[in-house]
């Protein structure tokens, strides 16, 4: 009983931090995007994931203010019925599996999958995602991106749900498809992130401190052999928290000082490195 009780308090802190870290990475501000990302296309469309990175969206004219038509003073005839309303335009339904392939999808920007993550959450398709992620991650156990991102989905739904056990139970799945993800593709940046995002929140009593330093130190090293994207300056900034966490502020600026280098203009490492002098 006492085991079974022990095991139960693990879950309940380990959901927590999970869902706080979650929070915290999904409400974090952007940077400010080069290009103004374009909306996701509807299934059919000939535009590809590259073109819509590409294309720029021209902003819309605001439509010209009606006239006042001036009333004659003939009456109307009482004959003539007035004009029916016109009926409320249904919403658009969500492109559900076009959506679900963004998020798998290794052309799609880290801009593209959040919006994708944005219209599951408002559509209350959540459920249904992590039903046809399991599927696909089970029909092809090969492919790291199915894992990933159902790890991803398992932490949204956390997000949307108070009970806090079943909180630890997605929670505790997630870092462990998470760490399928990474077996099969050590290079996935959206896994290694993300789990070391929610890791970062456990309690200080696991003692998870060096093992999150370890992921994000391994994301720095990854991004450095590749173009620099947007996203990426939130791992200097994240491991240069840990750092300081573990009273080693000088290692903390260095990692802040190195991030600036690539991201000069990123808020919030302008602001860490400002607190630290």
């Amino acid at each position: 009983m006492k085991g079974k009780c022990m095991k139960r308090l693990i879950l309940i802190m380990f959901g927590l931090g999970a869902l706080i870290g979650l929070t915290v990475y999904l409400n974090r501000p952007e940077p400010p995007p080069v290009s103004q990302a374009e909306p996701l296309a509807e299934p059919g469309s000939s535009q590809t994931i590259q073109n819509r990175q590409a294309a720029q969206p021209q902003a819309g004219r605001p439509a010209p203010p009606s006239q006042v038509v001036a009333e004659t003073r003939a009456p109307r005839p009482a004959s003539l019925p007035s004009a029916p309303s016109a009926p409320p335009r249904p919403e658009a339904p969500i492109a559900f599996n076009h959506t679900l392939d963004v998020l798998v999808s290794a052309q799609a920007s880290h801009e593209q999958r959040q919006a994708a993550w944005q219209q599951l959450r408002e559509a209350g398709k959540l459920d249904q995602a992590i039903g046809e992620l399991e599927q696909r991650a089970a029909n092809d156990p090969r492919m790291a991106e199915y894992p990933a991102a159902l790890g991803q989905a398992y932490l949204q739904k956390c997000g949307t749900i108070k009970d806090v056990r079943e909180q630890g139970i997605l929670a505790i799945q997630a870092d462990k498809v998470f760490d399928t993800a990474l077996s099969l593709d050590p290079w996935n940046w959206e896994a290694r992130f993300t789990k070391a995002v929610a890791m970062s929140y456990w309690p200080s009593s696991m003692n998870k401190g060096q093992e999150v330093m370890a992921h994000f130190q391994a994301l720095v090293q990854q991004q450095e052999a590749q173009a620099p994207q947007p996203q990426f300056a939130e791992t200097y900034l994240l491991l240069g928290d840990q750092y300081n966490k573990a009273g080693h502020s000088e290692e903390a600026r260095k990692v802040w000082d190195r991030g600036a280098a690539w991201f000069p203009q990123h808020e919030g490492l302008k602001n860490k490195l400002a607190s630290a002098q």
